[in-house]
């Protein structure tokens, strides 16, 4: 009887953008501010931290809820805009030892995915400013049909990059993230940031990537893995 050698772990590392690889939180949360306060109503940081990990058009229902008189489509597209402009004036501002812990998975040649709720053109925009092959593939908001905290972003990453969820570690900010991705079947790793997140047995909560090194991934997933 031949036995089956499973792969190294992990498999692929899912990674979140907004909040996790790249600090664009202030950025939204002040292109929300503009846009509710051009139709006269208010919007305070609290409100903006509700939307923290929400797709897109969900928080485009509620932003027109609060008095935005767009359709959900100009609104997503609106708010897009106003973020990336930023990106390009000001620039890309990485979360504390993202680069670094994405820089040697390439090197180590395990899998990587993007997997965020923001559009396409603006995680295009992202990833070409990052000066090595970061991604083998990109999942984006517009290109799933549940937003997070459903799973979907998550199983079609892994189903792009032909490795079972299962064997996989994601990278979240956000309660929605967390829980998409430990639906999916990940080791999910929290790294709080402008929001608490819970301490679960469901996820591992890190302070910080700043640090952390590819062999701590591995011990994460193997261990995981071994308890299923």
């Amino acid at each position: 009887m031949t036995s089956l050698t499973r792969p190294p772990l992990p498999a692929a590392v899912l990674w979140d953008m907004d909040g996790t690889l790249v600090d664009t939180e202030p950025y939204w949360m002040a292109a929300e501010v503009e846009l509710v306060t051009s139709f006269g109503g208010v919007w305070t940081h609290d409100d903006g931290l509700a939307l923290v990990g929400q797709g897109l058009w969900i928080s485009a229902g509620i932003l027109k809820s609060r008095g935005v008189d767009l359709a959900p489509d100009e609104i997503v597209a609106w708010l897009t805009d106003r973020v990336q402009h930023q990106l390009q004036e000001v620039g890309v501002p990485w979360r504390p030892g993202a680069k670094e812990l994405l820089a040697e998975l390439r090197e180590r040649g395990i899998p990587t995915a993007l997997v965020t709720m923001s559009v396409r053109r603006m995680a295009e925009q992202i990833v070409a400013t990052i000066p090595f092959d970061a991604f083998d593939v990109v999942v984006s908001g517009d290109e799933v049909a549940d937003p997070k905290p459903h799973p979907e972003a998550y199983l079609k990453a892994a189903d792009l990059l032909g490795v079972d969820p299962r064997h996989c570690v994601a990278i979240e900010d956000s309660v929605a993230g967390l829980a998409s991705a430990v639906t999916s079947g990940a080791t999910t790793i929290g790294v709080p940031h402008i929001i608490p997140l819970p301490e679960t047995d469901e996820h591992v909560l890190w302070s910080t990537l700043a640090g952390r090194t590819v062999d701590d991934l591995v011990e994460l997933a193997t261990a995981r893995t071994a308890a299923l």
